[in-house]
This record gives structure tokens, C-alpha cells and sequence, in this order.
């Protein structure tokens, strides 16, 4: 329980950057029609160039043929989630005003996957620093159960958008950077190169998080609460309650290395992403659903991520 005031801190340090990027949207500084910009900006040059930095400098990135297993347990536990909040919300779903397969689809896609990226990233910086590039490497994994698992439940049909995770910059930069690695690493990298990498990169996640306080701040405005206590209980009692359990459950049972530990304990405190309700209102399934699932497992992960991290700490014997 020593751990639980440093965590606090580092969560709350989150939290506030967030709730800047929502201030900024109130003033106007930060308008929607920047959005999709900044997102682009961020999502296809200064992650790409944080994981590439990461991975060039880092002395945890010993050999590719460590690198296999982050993806797979990323996989496996967002697949897991996915099949946990898609069978709750088609066999109980009806009892708790998920009454129609639009309301189902975006519940199970929207708790199903936690916030694996802009919250977690900055924690692990502060928390775990070691396990920054197993983080990066496991979420590879997430990001490939997201276009195909996610993209079958959303759609209802299998689709072509497992293309979209291969060829994004961000997994093109890791197996760039990894290759790289393999071959000389940083030194064999012009240091103009390596330091423009540093410069972008260290932009993505405050960038990252501004958009995101931006962005909720626009649906907290916009969301209808009345009758939606059942449905936000049980989005809570998912994501937050069952499936941390289940995840730290079976990373106790299973022997990995100590950083990939770190790394799920993180996961399994996240609250669901934010990047979901995007693809619900592509796919025209119900948008309210998904705010409601997001935005209360977001403001319950105040309390409940420092709680996790230090229960999981706890549970798997971490120091």
C-alpha cells in the first residue's frame, strides 16, 4: 500500500491534462473543427515517433524473439473482454434497457476494450518505466482485436478493417524501430533523426490526452443520463470489477516476465477507450450506449485505477 500515494499522483497528473483539454474546449482555444486535424497529427507522426524513440533507445528491447508474447497477451485479453461484455449484453442485456442489437453491439464494443493508450501510456512512464516498451508492444496486440474482434461485433460481419491496424503508422513504426534495433539500434541512426523523433514523440501523449478531456467535455453536454443507471452500473461492474479480476487471475497463473505483469496490471485498470464511439457512429449503432459506457467508466477510473494498481501490485507481488 506504499505505492498507492505515487500512483495517485501520476493518475491524478493524467486526469488534470485532461481536464485542461476540456477547459480549452469551453473557452473555445481548442475548437472541433481542430479535431480530426490534431488527431490525424497525433495518430500518424507523434505516436508513430514516440514508439519508434522508445524502442531505439531503450534498454529493455533486448530481441525480437522477446517481443512475441506483449502482442499475444494484448490479443487474447481484449478478445476476452469483448466476449465477456457481448455475451452479458445479448443474454442480460434486456433487463438493464439494453433492448435492441444497436444497444447491445455498442455496449459489448464499448466495454469491452479498455483505454489502452493516452491514459496508460503516461502512467507507465511515471509508474513503469521498464515496462514502457511492453506496453507499447502488448498494444499492438489490442489494436489487432480491436479491427477484427471489434470491427465483427460493431458491424455485425466480418470485414476488411483488419488492414487498417497492419498498415497504421504506429505498428509500421514498431516493427520499423524493431528492425532497426536488430541491426545496430540507435547508433546507426542520424542523431538529427533520432532527436526529431524525441521532439514529436513527446508531444503525442499530452496531445493525446488534451483531445481526449476536449472531446468527452463535448459528450458530457450532449448525453441524455435518464434511465441509464443500470446500464452504467453494469458497464462499471465489467470493465472496472469482472474483468480485472479475470486478467490478474490469469497473469498470476501464467509465467511471464515481470514487466508484462506491470503492463496488465495497468490494462486492467483502464477504463474503457474513447476511440470506440467513433466507430459506433460509423457503423450507426447506438450512440448514447456507447457515451454512457465511456464516460462513467472515465469518471469512475479517478477512484478506481489508483485502486487497481495498487491491488494488482498487491496480488502479483510486485514491487
Amino acid at each position: 500500500m506504499h505505492n498507492l500515494l505515487p500512483t495517485l499522483t501520476s493518475v491524478l497528473g493524467v486526469f488534470l491534462i485532461m481536464a485542461t483539454g476540456a477547459y480549452c474546449r469551453r473557452r473555445e482555444w481548442l475548437t472541433p473543427e481542430a479535431d480530426r486535424t490534431l488527431a490525424n497529427l497525433t495518430a500518424n507522426v507523434m505516436l508513430p515517433s514516440y514508439f519508434g524513440h522508445r524502442i531505439l533507445t531503450s534498454p529493455q528491447f533486448d530481441s525480437a524473439a522477446a517481443a512475441w508474447t506483449p502482442p499475444i497477451f494484448g490479443f487474447a485479453m481484449t478478445a476476452m473482454g469483448f466476449l465477456m461484455a457481448f455475451l452479458f449484453a445479448r443474454h442480460l442485456g434486456r433487463f438493464i434497457g439494453l433492448d435492441t442489437d444497436a444497444k447491445q453491439r455498442a455496449f459489448a464494443l464499448c466495454t469491452g476494450i479498455c483505454n489502452y493508450g493516452y491514459i496508460a501510456l503516461p502512467i507507465a512512464e511515471q509508474s513503469y518505466p521498464d515496462a514502457v516498451i511492453e506496453l507499447i508492444l502488448h498494444n499492438v496486440g489490442v489494436d489487432m482485436a480491436l479491427w477484427s474482434i471489434g470491427i465483427l461485433i460493431i458491424s455485425g460481419s466480418a470485414g476488411g478493417n483488419w488492414k487498417r491496424a497492419l498498415l497504421s503508422p504506429a505498428l509500421l513504426a514498431v516493427l520499423a524501430a524493431s528492425a532497426v534495433r536488430q541491426i545496430g539500434g540507435a547508433e546507426i541512426v542520424p542523431t538529427p533523426i533520432m532527436s526529431t523523433l524525441g521532439k514529436l514523440g513527446g508531444c503525442a501523449v499530452p496531445m493525446g490526452l488534451l483531445l481526449s478531456g476536449a472531446i468527452i467535455v463535448d459528450f458530457l453536454r450532449g448525453t441524455n443520463w435518464s434511465g441509464s443507471r443500470n446500464i452504467v452500473l453494469s458497464s462499471i461492474a465489467i470493465r472496472q470489477l469482472l474483468l480485472p479480476a479475470m486478467m490478474l487471475t490469469i497473469v498470476a497463473a501464467v509465467g511471464v516476465s515481470v514487466d508484462l505483469q506491470r503492463v496488465i496490471v495497468l490494462q486492467a485498470a483502464m477504463p474503457a477507450a474513447v476511440f470506440p464511439i467513433v466507430l459506433v457512429r460509423l457503423y450507426e449503432r447506438d450512440t448514447e450506449t456507447a457515451l454512457r459506457v465511456v464516460l462513467s467508466t472515465s469518471l469512475a477510473g479517478i477512484v478506481l485505477i489508483p485502486a487497481w494498481l495498487t491491488l494488482g501490485t498487491w496480488w502479483l507481488g510486485l514491487n
